[in-house]
């Protein structure tokens, strides 16, 4: 903001807020939509969730991902991570950010504005039209393929269970602390996806070691420096519980 540069969305998401955006033409953002998969565990009580296994948490149901992102999404930690970016991204406090679960990953965000007008973008599931985006702007690249709607059966859309999947509300909470607290969160988070990875964490165990992690971290200014120490100090804690977690 200070030199005057535009930043360029690669997630899909924020590519698609950024592109409803262009429709502001001065007009009041009243909330941004933020579409979610809901991943392969979605409906799922928490108790279903307790005996979940590496394999069914990859197999996720319309997105090709590496194995990191992929379990983020199975907890909607991911999704809770781009809540935080869509804020410092697009200058929008939290309250006007709402998730939305919408299965068919088609409807790739929304921005609705003050004139109750919705805004959407609309897509393949296909990472390489939001990367193609982002490097061809402002103009837009050719696709190999394109959105057949004579195949889509309808778009669904649910709120969240944030009961069985608790990591959104975690964000939420390092959101609103602010300073380092999400620096931590996603220190905690990476540690303990990869302890699920290798076995060693039971999937809720997830979102127990980084509930752990920010109830014992105290925020400070976010200066790089912070964010760093915020970043080695919450693996350290993360793997400790994990330790813990492990043993019992």
């Amino acid at each position: 903001k200070r030199l005057g540069v535009e930043i360029i969305p690669v997630d899909s998401e924020h590519a698609a807020i950024f592109q409803c955006l262009l429709a502001s033409a001065g007009g009041e953002v009243s909330r941004i939509l933020l579409t979610a998969s809901g991943g392969p565990f979605f409906g799922m009580t928490r108790e279903q969730l307790e005996g979940v296994t590496k394999e069914q948490a990859l197999k996720h149901p319309s997105w090709s991902m590496g194995a990191k992102i992929t379990v983020d999404s199975a907890t909607l930690m991911n999704k809770g991570f781009e809540v935080i970016e869509a804020m410092w991204l697009f200058g929008v406090p939290l309250h006007k950010i709402e998730v939305i679960v919408h299965r068919e990953s088609i409807i790739h965000s929304m921005v609705e504005y003050e004139d109750g007008t919705i805004m959407a973008q609309l897509g393949c599931p296909d990472m390489k039209t939001p990367i193609r985006l982002a490097l061809t702007w402002p103009r837009r690249g050719k696709a190999e393929g394109r959105l057949d709607f004579d195949k889509l059966a309808g778009l669904s859309f649910a709120k969240p269970d944030t009961k069985a999947f608790g990591c959104l509300e975690l964000c939420k909470e390092a959101a609103n602390r602010g300073g380092t607290i999400p620096a931590a969160l996603n220190g905690a988070n990476e540690m303990a996806v990869g302890a699920f990875l290798a076995g060693n964490l039971p999937f809720l165990g997830i979102e127990g070691v980084c509930r752990t992690v920010l109830e014992q971290t105290v925020s400070k200014e976010a200066t790089l420096d912070n964010i760093l120490a915020a970043d080695r100090a919450a693996r350290d804690l993360a793997n400790e519980v994990i330790g813990t977690w492990s043993q019992q």
